[in-house]
This record gives C-alpha cells, structure tokens and sequence, in this order.
C-alpha cells in the first residue's frame, strides 16, 4: 500500500479508519479519520481482571491523530469514511451495550471508565 491509501487497522485494542500518510519498514503512520472499534478498558496484559495495580482508562485516538500501526495489521479499506464523531459515539455504544450484558466486576470498572470518556468525549 502507498501513501494516501484508505485503510483499517488494529492499533493496540481499538479499530480505525484512516489514510496511510508515511510508509516506514515495519509500520505505516496511519492518520485517523473514524473509530471502529474503541480500546478495551483495563490492563493488557491481565485480560478481564479487576484486581491489578492499574486499570488502565483507553482512550480512542482522536481525530486525524497519526500513529504507527504494524504493516500486518493495516488492510484496505472498501467504502464511505464515517463521520470521526459518528463513528466515535458508535462505538462507544456498541462496547458499553455489549459490557451491560455481561454481569462481571470487570464489565462494571470497564462501563465506569466508559462513563467518564464519554462526558470527555462530549458525545
């Protein structure tokens, strides 16, 4: 893929939209144009664990913020680009509708940080 390619990658926890605008080694500098799929809440590397020494609050990457994404993890994107906000309250959504079916103190601290992101995110 080149610079200027529309692209979907998974970068960390979360999902996004954006254009290719760098071609490095190992990595394309994607600029991020919507959400997919917002970062889960919590520590990486104890998955759906409450008791760590800290539960981390992810944020989604802002709008046409650049982050490097490895080159396995980009794929062409096919379609209309959502709106950035649209797709961010989207998101949002459909992760805290999926976590308030899941009866778990993990769920619950997840649905509190998501709480305080979206006020931050003035959705």
């Amino acid at each position: 893929m080149e610079v200027g390619t529309i692209v979907k990658g998974f970068y960390k926890t979360g999902t996004y939209i954006g254009e290719i605008t760098a071609v490095r080694p190992q990595h394309y500098l994607v600029k991020v144009l919507a959400v997919v799929k917002h970062p889960t809440q919590g520590d990486l590397h104890s998955i759906r664990q409450v008791d760590v020494p800290l539960f981390h609050e992810r944020r989604a990457l802002a709008y046409r913020e650049q982050t490097n994404i490895p080159i396995h993890m980009v794929k062409p994107y096919e379609g209309e680009v959502p709106d950035y906000k649209e797709s961010l309250r989207l998101a949002l959504e459909a992760q805290i509708a999926e976590l308030q079916e899941e009866n778990s103190p993990w769920a619950k601290r997840c649905l509190e940080n998501l709480a305080v992101l979206q006020k931050e995110y003035k959705l």
